[in-house]
């Protein structure tokens, strides 16, 4: 009889890249021992990360990158899936032991009521597993093969299932990025750009139904959003901030947790409340539209 752990799952995992040469090899490795089909969408990176995916049995597909949902969503569109189900990653992270051991045991023996699959994402920064104060985010990762579609948003998207019901795994997926804090910085700062649109979109309404529509549906933390987004900008940071470091217990983790809080916890909400701030003054300045300004003076594409 064939031991079950040795076989791999009718599973296409779809991972997104860009210039990721030191997670790649990790990522892929990692998941292969589940997964039947390896699908690496990237954003024409200038490393070696095409390299690396290929010599790895990876399949190579590559697009223009606009945001996280529309790559994923031109790969449910666009690549030949035809697998029982598929799983979305990011090449800075992977699955635990256990969780591999888990899909194993439960993916074949799933009713067809269950048509996605929950995973808790856990985040190492600087080598320590942030747990209090942020852990766990739990994401729609796993679905039945046509079973869902990615919001469209420019930020903190969200797998949609159209049919069926949900099911949470025990075990988690690991995000653990190995790259400095310098370059940790510079991409939130990008990101921050393409959460003040998100979020200035929700009060001007520039991206048309299809973006108001995919903020509403599905998203389990759409009590907080409301909530963040009535209080004043550079006051719900801090207030944020505290939520996480002190009544969350976030100060328990040390220097690396008091770094992460306050980093991404705050200073990042601060930089987007600070770009949103900034593209009303220029509005108003000019006599603009704010979706103008967005795509004359900061570059957005729209």
């Amino acid at each position: 009889m064939m031991n079950n752990e040795s076989v791999k799952l009718s599973l296409t995992v779809v991972i997104l890249s860009f210039n990721e040469a030191k997670h790649i090899g990790r990522c892929i490795k990692n998941i292969q021992e589940v997964a039947e089909r390896i699908i690496l969408v990237d954003s024409y990176s200038t490393d070696d990360t095409v390299e690396i995916a290929s010599s790895l049995g990876a399949e190579i597909y590559q697009n223009p990158f606009t945001h996280q949902a529309q790559q994923i969503q031109w790969a449910l569109d666009n690549i030949d899936i035809q697998t029982d189900w598929v799983m979305r990653m990011d090449a800075d992270e992977y699955i635990l032991p256990e969780l591999a051991k888990e899909l194993k045991i439960k993916i074949p023996v799933l009713p067809d009521t269950i048509s996605g699959l929950l995973i808790k994402l856990r985040v190492i920064f600087l080598d320590k597993w942030i747990k209090r104060g942020f852990y766990p985010m739990i994401l729609l990762r796993i679905w039945r093969n046509g079973a869902a579609y990615i919001q469209q948003k420019w930020m903190d998207e969200h797998t949609i299932l159209k049919y069926g019901h949900t099911m949470m795994l025990e075990h988690d997926m690991v995000d653990h990025n190995l790259n400095h804090l310098g370059w940790w910085t510079e991409k939130h700062n990008r990101y921050s750009l393409r959460e003040a649109t998100e979020r200035l979109n929700l009060e001007y309404g520039f991206l048309g139904d299809q973006y108001d529509t995919a903020y509403k549906i599905g998203n389990k933390k759409k009590w907080y959003k409301s909530l963040y987004m009535r209080l004043p900008l550079f006051v719900r940071p801090f207030l944020y901030f505290l939520y996480r470091y002190i009544i969350r217990l976030g100060f328990l983790e040390g220097k690396p947790g008091l770094i992460w809080h306050v980093l991404q916890g705050f200073w990042f909400q601060f930089l987007v409340d600070a770009k949103i701030y900034q593209i009303r003054h220029i509005a108003r300045k000019t006599g603009k539209s704010v979706k103008e300004v967005l795509t004359d003076d900061f570059g957005v594409k729209l």
